[in-house]
């Protein structure tokens, strides 16, 4: 009766003990969901883009000689992927990345058979550290949002929009 006793006892505070475990692992590998400084809403996001319609038809009209780029697009896995690749090229190059910065940019004119095409408007993502002055970089000084990193590879090669003259959302 005295083993019985004791199985019942130790069967009691295994099951215990699994419980809170498996009960605190659970909420561990929960990520929690915050809302980062910045994001605006669909309306404003609208306001943003009709804005940004003056210098978009300036430049399709004036310099493309069509209809230019707007947007860019990546694959959550592609983000995710760069992300990672982007922090640890930035550590082996000695810098912690804090953040990215997203440049416009134009892939570069091309002639055939003596025609000319300007090349399409792009954006592209560069990792970026606060450090990057610290070091000597482009920063003189420490910068709270990051100076690009030195050696760092930017991302491009996002798709164009649909079609690339399309406004937000597309």
């Amino acid at each position: 009766m005295k083993n019985l006793g004791s199985l019942i006892l130790g069967l009691i505070i295994g099951a215990l003990i699994m419980y809170f475990f498996f009960c605190s692992g659970v909420k561990a590998m929960e990520a929690e969901i915050i809302k980062p400084k910045g994001v605006i809403t669909a309306k404003e996001a609208m306001v943003l883009d009709r804005a940004f319609n003056s210098r978009h038809t300036l430049i399709s009209d004036s310099i493309v000689k069509r209809e230019d780029n707007r947007s860019a697009w990546w694959s959550l896995e592609d983000m995710r992927n760069y992300l990672n690749y982007a922090e640890n090229q930035s550590k082996e190059l000695g810098y912690t990345m804090d953040g990215v910065r997203v440049y416009l940019g134009a892939y570069p004119d091309t002639t055939v058979d003596s025609t000319t095409t300007v090349g399409y408007t792009t954006l592209f993502i560069a990792p970026t550290s606060s450090e990057v002055g610290l070091k000597g970089g482009a920063g003189a000084s420490f910068r709270a949002d990051g100076g690009d990193v030195p050696g760092g590879d930017p991302l491009n090669d996002g798709g164009d929009g649909y079609p690339p003259s399309a406004n937000y959302p597309q």
